[in-house]
């Protein structure tokens, strides 16, 4: 993707003409290109509804491979003899990623599982296109040099290469799988994990290029919240699941996205998967954001101003705290009691995080991660039910984190 392709993409997600983005041309400029699109397909805090839900379709409506190009991808990249291991391996794709493959398959011993597969040459052109991306970045930045401190994109891009180049290797997937299960495990007498499952993975037939793990038959929330089938209460389960990865653990899913959980048929139990990303942060951060969100579900906005500074390399004092304290108040003098129609939380943090720079703050690139899953939920909320009042609704299982903190 060259500099002129980025600057289309761009303009047919921002513009205002009325004409929804070229899906199909957006594939064509490869990987890097997805992955902005499916950003933006969960920011429905700035554009329109119909182009945000245009946009998901990237998330789930990638091009397939024929049969018999995957089954010579997998004999070229999977582990030696792995063919032999299978009593069938389906023809038609089960689901097709921007970054891979899965088919359904059944073992030797009838155990029905999914095979998934990363697509040829994905990897090096990612690279090519981030880098490419990266110098307009830093040509923008030297004539514009406050781009780095309000909106820094290229901390935005630098994220979206860390979890997509995760994606790109099959075996942080099933380390990633491992290291969610151990925090469960590790937990579950003091926190309730009994609604979180994993599929088993069949470590001996993965490498980097191929994964393969047991089938679970329950849809996605994604394709749920398509339907209109997913309950609120579902989704607010899955938040206090998520929530303590992210703000007791410090170390979570990095790409919760609405397709990445699945759940069974009376929605009683979830599945993360695509589980190569994990997100960490460090007590500063972790801690920051958890009282902050406690300040918000109290409407506390004084306190969330002093939660947001502690998180700051560069923390405000004196005269310059207290100006920054009566801004984010007025930030937020809307926010009591709004719905995520009204106001949209993930606009709010982004304008926060942005007063916060331009007051002098300076924040660590690992709260991007965190943003990010900010987003998801933003959006999987207006989707399930637009007229819930978030903060409330969390208000119960925040206080139960503190115990945790």
């Amino acid at each position: 993707m060259n500099w002129i392709q980025f600057g289309r993409l761009i303009h047919s997600i921002y513009s205002h003409n009325g004409k929804l983005p070229n899906l199909e041309w957006i594939q064509s400029l490869g990987l890097l290109a997805v992955k902005l699109g499916q950003v933006h397909a969960l920011r429905s805090d700035f554009l329109e509804p119909e182009k945000c839900e245009h946009l998901s379709k990237l998330f789930r409506n990638n091009e397939s491979m024929g049969p018999e190009d995957f089954l010579k991808l997998v004999e070229l990249t999977a582990v030696p003899e792995f063919i032999s291991n299978f009593k069938k391996i389906e023809a038609d794709a089960l689901a097709t990623a921007s970054v891979g493959q899965v088919h359904l398959g059944a073992l030797n011993d009838g155990t029905r599982v999914v095979i998934k597969a990363v697509k040829k040459d994905v990897r090096k052109n990612f690279i090519a296109d981030v880098s490419s991306v990266r110098r307009l970045f830093r040509f923008i930045a030297f004539f514009y040099r406050k781009l780095k401190r309000v909106g820094n994109p290229e901390a935005i891009l630098n994220d979206i290469e860390e979890y997509t180049l995760s994606e790109l290797d099959l075996r942080k997937e099933v380390d990633g799988v491992k290291t969610l299960a151990s925090i469960r495990d590790k937990n579950k007498d003091q926190y309730d994990f009994s609604k979180l499952s994993f599929a088993r993975v069949h470590e001996p037939l993965c490498n980097k290029n191929v994964m393969v793990s047991d089938f679970i038959p329950g849809p996605s929330l994604d394709e749920l919240l398509d339907e209109g089938k997913l309950d609120y209460d579902t989704l607010l389960e899955l938040f206090k699941i998520h929530g303590y990865y992210m703000f007791c653990a410090g170390i979570f899913h990095g790409d919760l996205h609405p397709g990445n959980v699945l759940v069974d048929e009376d929605q009683g139990h979830f599945y993360f998967i695509d589980t190569g990303y994990i997100g960490r942060v460090g007590p500063k951060i972790r801690k920051g954001l958890f009282y902050f969100f406690k300040a918000l579900t109290e409407n506390d906005f004084s306190e969330a101003s002093q939660a947001l500074n502690t998180m700051s390399d560069d923390p405000l004092i004196g005269k310059i705290m207290e100006k920054f304290e009566a801004d984010l108040i007025m930030l937020y003098e809307d926010f009591p009691g709004s719905k995520v129609s009204e106001i949209s939380l993930t606009r709010k943090m982004m304008e926060t995080i942005r007063l916060g720079v331009e007051s002098g703050m300076s924040f660590d690139q690992g709260i991007f991660a965190i943003v990010r899953s900010l987003m998801y939920l933003d959006g999987m909320v207006l989707r399930c039910n637009p007229d819930a009042v978030l903060m409330e609704d969390m208000k119960a299982f925040i206080d139960d984190f503190e115990k945790f903190i």
